[in-house]
């Protein structure tokens, strides 16, 4: 597998660790609604759901190690998260201040500082990485019959508790200039300010086609490279309490995403329904007011990011690049929201009652903007190009707007789906994340795109020779574990 095709994968398993936020910021967003003042002080129950939501938030690179693990498995089996908690738990101790201390012969308050940031995002997926793919390489293997119970999978964890004690002993000389990276690096992007949050929103949008926004949302969302802007924020009273949060700073990694989301892509539906032929608009509203309401409600934006971004590519670099302006103008403007799951209205109003929640009302505002500038800007460049977005082609080629039947099973739907994707003999590993399948193939040729696109398909991405990914939006996971079922 080639490195883009790699980074696309562990762009793919950090959504296991990071698919349980959304419990943490509703149980969290519940307990600052019921004690805005007191963020727990004045109700046992509001103290008991924010308690509860940082249970998760501060054990992210635990769950980041667990996660990774099983995501990356082949068999997405228990005994590879075992082996990633083994992982993490062996590496976190070793590396520990009393014990860094102790292995070199120093006083606790010599240890460097690194050493008490060793429970991070960073080492998490780190440690997630080398555990699946050691689980990968000894799941199978069989051991002498007198020791045939440790064979297999039992044998993993084993086997990762010595790697990870040989990586120890390498972070323990190197994790000190590693950490030191990390911090320059996150500390010059916020040296930026405002124009480091565009230019992340920018990156986060133009990195979807392939994938790989997931890997850079890491660094800016959590704690790899010192901003942790998710974590800090779903953590409220006790982050500024901790020093970890600043009013009016806190959260401006996300806050800019609310406008885009909520109106600004609802605006270029809008102007792609209204640009499209009288005869076809009827087949094109129903694409785009699915895609709408997903994006507004949910922050779920693939749908109708796909839409538009291979057919018509400038149209998708405008809106990388309005992206970037909303974020940067919601940061310069001290305008702060956040979220756990994506910046759709369910999260913005969880986060309202936050106290790291700053003038969020102004995001509604500004969203307002958006919708009218992301309106006017679709519909100009789609005349002034001629660009053929959905709906503006010839009745007869005009696949992409086929829907699936709704009487048809998931199990229908799965074969179809391997059938249009070149037999059952054509697959080599089937996954799936929040809206895509994500596929190794043998050959990519034997793929039927037309037949793809009539069961649903918003867009196909070919990662290298062998990899390939289908956005389905939220059905995909179901309609990935129905294909397994047919292709075991």
């Amino acid at each position: 597998m080639n490195v883009l095709g790699y980074a696309q994968k562990i762009g793919q398993a950090l959504m296991v660790p990071v698919a349980v936020l959304p419990a943490a910021a509703v149980l969290m967003g519940i307990g600052y609604w019921l004690d805005p003042d007191g963020w727990g002080a004045n109700s046992q129950l509001a103290a008991f759901l924010i308690k509860s939501g940082g249970a998760i938030i501060d054990n992210m690179g635990l769950l980041f190690a667990v996660g990774v693990a099983f995501g990356l498995s082949k068999d997405k089996h228990g005994s590879a998260a075992l082996s990633g908690l083994v992982g993490y738990y062996v590496v976190t101790t070793l590396l520990s201040p009393g014990s860094v201390a102790q292995l070199q012969h120093i006083d606790v308050s010599e240890v460097p500082a690194a050493f008490g940031k060793i429970n991070n995002q960073f080492i998490g997926i780190l440690i997630g990485v080398i555990s699946a793919e050691l689980y990968n390489r000894f799941y199978q293997v069989e051991l002498p019959k007198a020791l045939s119970f440790f064979s297999g999978k039992r044998l993993v964890p084993i086997v990762v508790s010595f790697i990870m004690m040989l990586l120890s002993f390498v972070l323990l000389y190197i994790w000190p200039y590693i950490f030191g990276g990390l911090v320059s690096f996150g500390e010059s992007i916020k040296d930026l300010g405002a124009v480091g949050a565009g230019l992340y929103g920018f990156f986060n949008r133009l990195l979807i086609p392939v994938g790989l926004h997931h890997a850079l949302n890491s660094v800016f969302w959590f704690d790899v490279a010192g901003i942790n802007d998710i974590p800090n924020f779903l953590g409220g009273a006790k982050s500024l309490a901790e020093g970890t949060a600043t009013v009016g700073v806190t959260g401006m990694y996300q806050a800019g995403f609310f406008p885009v989301m909520m109106f600004g892509l609802p605006g270029a539906a809008l102007a792609i329904y209204l640009s499209a032929k009288p005869s076809q608009r009827t087949k094109v509203a129903s694409i785009m007011l699915a895609g709408a309401f997903a994006s507004f409600f949910t922050g779920i934006t693939e749908p109708l990011e796909f839409s538009f971004m291979f057919v018509a590519p400038v149209l998708y670099f405008i809106h990388a690049v309005l992206t970037g302006i909303s974020v940067f103008i919601a940061a310069t403007m001290h305008w702060i929201a956040g979220f756990g799951f994506s910046a759709g209205l369910v999260d913005m109003v969880l986060s309202s009652r936050n106290p790291l929640a700053v003038e969020w009302y102004m995001l509604i505002v500004q969203g307002l903007v958006f919708f009218v500038i992301y309106y006017a800007v679709f519909r100009f460049a789609i005349k002034a190009f001629n660009l053929k977005t959905l709906g503006r082609t010839e009745e007869a080629e005009e696949t992409t707007a086929a829907q699936p039947a709704a009487s048809q099973s998931r199990e229908e739907r799965a074969v179809k789906f391997i059938d249009a994707l070149g037999g059952a003999d054509n697959f080599k590993n089937i996954d799936a994340c929040i809206t895509r399948l994500r596929l190794s193939l043998v050959d990519q040729h034997k793929i039927n795109e037309e037949q793809l696109k009539s069961l649903g398909a918003k867009g196909i991405v070919k990662i290298g020779n062998d990899g390939l990914q289908v956005v389905l939006g939220p059905e995909a996971e179901l309609v990935a574990e129905a294909m397994k079922q047919k292709v075991k």
